[in-house]
């Protein structure tokens, strides 16, 4: 990893200043948290795998004109993103019934909603990201009328497409986080998909078996965390039988 000056330091990524103006490196990080960072551990690899899942998804979204940050991928931990204003809400759509949403309504985890949902969630560890309604987002200033009726519009583009590629291998879209940014050009601003797009955050479970692929298995103690990730990476096409070299490794340590 280049030595450069640190942005900013998150539970999974770490920011660096980038090689131009208006630009950052975004580092993929091996630790996990769930609930609010209560439960923490490392998942040996998970770094490598998401910024080559997020790099794939990120681009494939790029070619259907969704806006995103990133740019290039640099290595295998490592890629070059535009530098954003991070709007501090996060986006999440569900598709199907699962985590909080079954413990709010008591509804069984894998029953299919009626349409998707689209709920959204302040950024805040300190407050354990509450939950907020689209008054509290535009009256306390986070987000603009406009800027939130672009981020709903990407948002339901993002999972129109994404249910489908990942219906084509396999794997159901229950649900999914996304975070957005100002992006400015001159004098010019708009709303692009930032942060990333990996099983960290997306339920994916196997269509047939309900198998789940993503982060659950680690909040969940399912085991089985490292060839969770590697399968989805598998399935799209983008990890060499065997995997990357440092993906192999120990277990997941808790």
């Amino acid at each position: 990893m280049t030595r450069r000056r640190r942005i900013y330091e998150g539970k999974a990524k770490v920011l660096f200043e980038g090689p131009e103006p208006g630009t950052l490196v975004q580092y993929f990080k091996d630790d996990a948290t769930a609930f609010n960072n209560q439960k923490k551990g490392v998942i040996t690899g998970k770094g490598v795998l998401n910024n080559r899942i997020s790099e794939y998804l990120m681009s494939r979204l790029s070619e259907i004109g969704v806006p995103t940050h990133f740019m290039r991928r640099l290595n295998m931990r490592e890629q070059l993103v535009r530098e954003v204003e991070i709007i501090p809400i996060e986006v999440v759509v569900r598709n199907v019934a699962a985590g909080s949403l079954s413990r709010r309504f008591g509804i069984p985890e894998g029953t299919p909603l009626p349409r998707s949902i689209i709920e959204y969630y302040y950024k805040s560890d300190e407050l354990n990201d509450p939950m907020v309604s689209e008054e509290h987002i535009t009256a306390f200033g986070w987000a603009a009328p406009q800027d939130l009726d672009d981020m709903v519009a990407l948002s339901l583009r993002v999972n129109d497409y994404l249910s489908g590629l990942f219906l084509g291998i396999g794997l159901k879209l229950v649900d999914f986080k996304l975070e957005f940014g100002r992006l400015w050009e001159n004098e010019e601003m708009r709303i692009v998909l930032a942060d990333e797009i990996s099983p960290d955050n997306c339920r994916l479970w196997d269509v047939k078996t309900n198998e789940k692929l993503d982060k659950d298995r680690f909040r969940q103690d399912l085991g089985r965390v490292e060839e969770a990730y590697q399968e989805v990476a598998r399935r799209l096409g983008i990890l060499p039988e065997g995997g990357p070299s440092d993906v192999k490794g120990p277990k997941t340590i808790q």
